[in-house]
């Protein structure tokens, strides 16, 4: 589990010098986009209520539910190749919407999905990770595991633990970090609103590095510079751990079918929750003629002509400060 351009560089850092080198690494290639981050996470803070600020994020919201969606659509072409990934896709989407938890749905995608999905006649290739072009990350955790129920304090421990349990389980694309964050952070411990979660994916977006560097800002909203700390930490800690503790076992698991189809099966799950948050995402930010507009532009340019999300999301913050200053 983790982010898999930042687990990769550790891999190169293991290999060329052991721990040091994966510590070298890891860190090298992280610190960018942390420090890029809580900088545009403390411009937010002091300004985001600005009228001229209020006019960029209308803009960028809806774009982000269509750069979520454009993922979709790019991550489960490649799973259409066999009937049952679809199929197990939608019996974890059935369950979410029932109100399984995110880590709910995960494993029980990955517990129904890797027998059915190792009957095969030979080995499986070894199933590419989740990943895009400049989008770089993985996958779920729960709304039930992480406190449903009424919000509580945000205290550094507790937001440390949050981020460590979502660093110890993320499979899938970059933007299943939405699920988890949508379901512990918004829905169960309410320490986020929506329409910030989706400032913080946008805000993802224009950094460079792994787009988890959004635990920087999330961190960083919820209790100022100690938050964006301990939310890197935890985040990223359970990489590290795993690099090193992984990293020689990983010849015997890519021949393993068994590994390969609970990736599968895990991947096939990332990305049905990664369709509901875009549903529940969609209903509350999608209420107005605009959003729809910049939504359904963002879309097209995304699908058809595979613009990067990060013009997207900066072209759709300047279509909503014009918008915000005509009106």
């Amino acid at each position: 589990p983790g982010p898999n351009s930042t687990e990769m560089t550790m891999h190169v850092g293991f290999e060329r010098a052991g721990v040091p080198g994966l510590l070298t690494s890891g860190a090298c290639f992280i610190a960018p986009a942390v420090l890029l981050t809580g900088g545009l996470a403390w411009a937010y803070v002091e300004f985001g209520s600005a009228p001229q600020a209020a006019g960029i994020l209308a803009g960028i919201q809806p774009a982000v539910i269509a750069v979520i969606l454009g993922a979709v659509w790019r991550l489960g072409r490649p799973l259409l190749g066999d009937w049952r990934h679809p199929v197990l896709a939608a019996l974890v989407i059935g369950v979410a919407l029932a109100g399984l938890g995110e880590l709910g749905s995960l494993a029980l995608g990955a517990l129904l999905g890797t027998p059915w999905l190792a009957r095969r006649g030979a080995p499986a290739a070894p199933p590419a990770a989740f990943a895009l072009p400049g989008l770089h990350g993985g996958g779920p955790a729960t709304a039930m595991a992480l406190g449903a129920a009424a919000a509580v304090p945000a205290g550094l421990l507790a937001l440390f633990l949050f981020f460590l349990k979502v660093g110890a389980v993320l499979y899938g694309s970059g933007y299943v970090l939405v699920a988890f964050l949508e379901g512990g952070l918004v829905e169960g411990r309410q320490w986020l609103t929506q329409p910030q979660l989706l400032d913080a994916i946008g805000v993802g977006q224009t950094t460079p590095g792994p787009v988890l560097s959004t635990a920087t800002w999330v961190g960083y909203v919820i209790r100022g510079w100690p938050g964006a700390v301990v939310a890197t930490l935890g985040i990223f800690l359970p990489s590290f751990l795993f690099v090193g503790f992984l990293n020689p076992l990983i010849p015997r698991l890519r021949s393993s079918r068994i590994t390969s189809a609970f990736l599968d099966a895990v991947n096939a799950s990332a990305l049905a929750l990664m369709v509901v948050v875009t549903l529940r995402l969609g209903a509350t930010t999608l209420g107005s003629p605009f959003a729809w507009t910049v939504a359904s532009l963002s879309a097209l340019l995304i699908v058809k002509w595979r613009v990067n999300a990060a013009w997207i999301v900066v072209g759709a913050g300047v279509l909503g400060a014009a918008f915000a200053t005509a009106s």
